[in-house]
């Protein structure tokens, strides 16, 4: 019998955040710069070098890897020998009590995401609980966590299929992938879960991407069963697509291909399928009644020397003189530093627009858009001297229905966010002759030492999704999609798929 204290599993839960917050497993880092020093797209090449430094940065500065510091997850096997010394709180209530310390440690505050009543009001619940918790009882007289930190970016992008026995998950891997588009963030890993049922397969899939990375190991030895063989199947078609570092176009657009089955139906073939991305976030740790867990801090002799600078052909640009003419000079693939002030807002700052625009009133108090950028992202809030915390893209799709709107009321010239956009921002692009500027996720700390002053001008009430004003200096982005609709998240993809050449080019 183990006695395990309560706050043995707050703390060590607290420690466990903090400690994925701002470092990267190592053998995602070793992975990474292995694509890195193999890439041949300079777009895709570039993406990873700020991936990188950034996390580096992170590591040494103990900041957040990424502005969505995510919603937690947490797998845990309760050994059926233990007990709880002097417990008040359920073993769930102790994890959010762990998620609340950690998510609020004035040290390395971490951004709250987590919103209730999401099909109403979606208020954030401010502190980042609850977390989702899976618990299993087994033998022993341990108490053993697997907790992860998963992006909203990363995690919208999950899929499910419910195959025929006889099809092929490849292919189906295949079809899928590329219409998920570029907004988990690639290059990463893809979790697959294989049988049971229809939440099972989902289940095993987050739960697959808990393993370590060893994807060239396995290349290496050779497959010893027919699991492995489909990973490295999946592994080889995946990136035979060209998709690349942030759906640029690239070698690199997965890392590794992890799997778990359980048995199921005759006639089913349920499969679900969860990325993680370029802010992969998970630990493990196990209690034996000695006291809260000790992670130690990685060896950063283990991260690569890639220091990212800005390219010498990049072009500054003047955001307090820009004009719509200036604008439409930019072509897709062009690198510009961007200098001078923005306006932020993301999701629920665009629906209060659209409404305020429904009810025939105007933009609050301070609010003006005209000839200028707006930048989706919901910053990490400050800590210490920090003007603001880590503040990378957030997925600009999900501000695609609200585009046109913007374009055409506001004045607005251009946007900035990560991955691509779809068929109707583009056209909304196009005919307002704007742009769409992306910025580069899973960079945020490296973003945020570009921004030098920060203040909030509307919707304070949205906590991270309010109005910013920010006052940027060289801040880095690729002109993604141009005056004209062109876009390199459709171009990049085709000529690298063409140039690996094992998958044929389909035309939508």
């Amino acid at each position: 019998m183990t006695t395990i204290k309560q706050e043995d599993l707050i703390q060590s839960v607290a420690d466990a955040l903090q400690y994925i917050s701002y470092y990267h497993p190592v053998d995602y880092i070793e992975a990474l710069a292995d694509a890195y020093a193999a890439e041949e797209s300079p777009a895709a090449k570039d993406a990873i070098a700020q991936i990188l430094t950034n996390s580096r940065m992170c590591a040494e500065g103990h900041r957040p890897i990424c502005q969505d510091t995510g919603i937690v997850v947490a797998f845990v096997r309760i050994g059926m020998d233990v007990r709880w010394d002097d417990a008040t709180m359920s073993p769930t209530d102790m994890i959010n009590e762990g998620v609340r310390r950690a998510y609020l440690d004035p040290d390395n505050t971490l951004r709250a995401s987590i919103v209730d009543d999401p099909a109403g009001a979606r208020r954030n619940t401010r502190d980042n609980t609850p977390a989702v918790v899976h618990f299993e009882l087994v033998p022993g007289n341990t108490v053993d966590v697997r907790i992860a930190a998963k992006g909203g970016g990363s995690e919208n992008k999950a899929e499910f299929v419910m195959l025929n026995p006889s099809d092929s998950i490849v292919d189906w891997v295949v079809r899928t992938l590329p219409a998920m588009g570029a907004g988990w963030c690639p290059p990463g890993m893809l979790g697959i879960g294989i049988g049971g049922s229809a939440e099972k397969a989902m289940l095993l899939a987050k739960e697959a991407l808990m393993q370590p990375i060893d994807m060239a190991m396995l290349r290496k030895r050779g497959p010893a069963n027919g699991l492995e063989q489909l990973r490295i199947d999946i592994f080889d078609a995946a990136n035979a697509l060209g998709i690349g570092a942030q759906g640029l176009g690239g070698l690199s657009t997965v890392l590794d291909v992890k799997i778990l089955d359980y048995p199921t139906h005759a006639a089913s073939k349920p499969v679900g399928m969860i990325p993680n991305c370029a802010a992969t976030r998970h630990a493990h740790f196990t209690l034996d009644g000695s006291g809260a867990a000790r992670l130690a801090p990685p060896d950063l002799t283990r991260w690569p020397d890639v220091r990212w600078a800005p390219a010498p052909t990049a072009k500054r640009v003047d955001l307090n003189r820009l004009t719509r003419e200036e604008v439409a000079g930019w072509k897709p693939g062009d690198r510009l530093l961007l200098c001078g002030k923005l306006l932020t807002g993301r999701d629920a700052a665009h629906k209060r627009i659209a409404d305020l625009f429904a009810r025939g009133e105007s933009l609050p108090p301070g609010v003006d858009f005209t000839n200028r950028i707006i930048y989706y992202v919901g910053p990490v809030d400050p800590v210490r001297d920090e003007v603001v915390g880590p503040a990378g893209p957030t997925t600009a799709t999900r501000m695609d229905k609200f585009t046109d709107m913007m374009l055409a009321r506001t004045g607005l010239l251009a946007m900035i966010g990560k991955a691509e956009r779809g068929p109707v921002a583009i056209e909304a692009i196009r005919k307002h002759r704007a742009a769409y500027l992306m910025a580069v996720g899973g960079a945020a700390y490296l973003v945020s030492q570009a921004i030098k002053s920060s203040r909030i001008v509307a919707f304070a009430d949205l906590g991270m999704e309010a109005i910013y004003e920010f006052d940027v200096r060289d801040m880095p982005v690729t002109v993604a999609v141009d005056a004209t609709g062109s876009s390199v998240h459709r171009t990049g993809p085709r000529e690298w798929q063409q140039r690996i050449g094992k998958i044929p080019v389909t035309v939508a």
